[in-house]
Order: structure tokens, then C-alpha cells, then sequence
């Protein structure tokens, strides 16, 4: 079904754009495609808070992990050095 989309051309595309504006108006368009490039851009924007989100969440418990390590380390080392 997707490859269907792939081989739409420069006529088929000007025909659905001559029956949205005969359906919807020369004033309604332009108003429904300025709404779905605000809902684009939020969509994308949201996208792209998750993803420094999960990229924060990540750096943070890579630095809890190395400073328990560290911390772990410093423990045999001492009890080591008791022996």
C-alpha cells in the first residue's frame, strides 16, 4: 500500500489539490493547512522533547553509575589495604 504513494505524480497530485479547493474553498483552505502545520510543528516538538528527555535520563544514570563504582572501588581498596 505505501508503494502506491511513491509513484503519484505532478498531475494526480494538481487533481487532489482542484478537488480540495472545489470541496473546501479558496478561504478554508488555506485556514486547514495552517492548522495542520501548527499540529505538525507540535507534534514534532513534543518528539523532540522525549528524545532529550530519555537523552538526560540516560547521561544522569550513567553519572550515578560511575560515581557507584567509584564509590565501590574506593570500598575494596580499603578493605585491601586492611588485610
Amino acid at each position: 500500500m505505501t508503494s502506491l504513494f511513491l509513484f503519484i505524480g505532478t498531475t494526480e497530485l494538481l487533481l487532489i489539490g482542484a478537488i480540495a479547493l472545489l470541496l473546501f474553498g479558496g478561504k478554508k483552505l488555506p485556514e486547514m493547512m495552517k492548522g495542520l502545520g501548527q499540529g505538525v510543528r507540535e507534534f514534532k516538538k513534543g518528539v523532540n522533547d522525549i528524545n532529550t528527555s530519555i537523552e538526560e535520563d540516560t547521561k544522569k544514570e550513567s553519572a550515578e553509575n560511575a560515581t557507584v563504582e567509584d564509590h565501590n572501588t574506593e570500598k575494596g581498596n580499603k578493605v585491601n589495604n586492611e588485610k
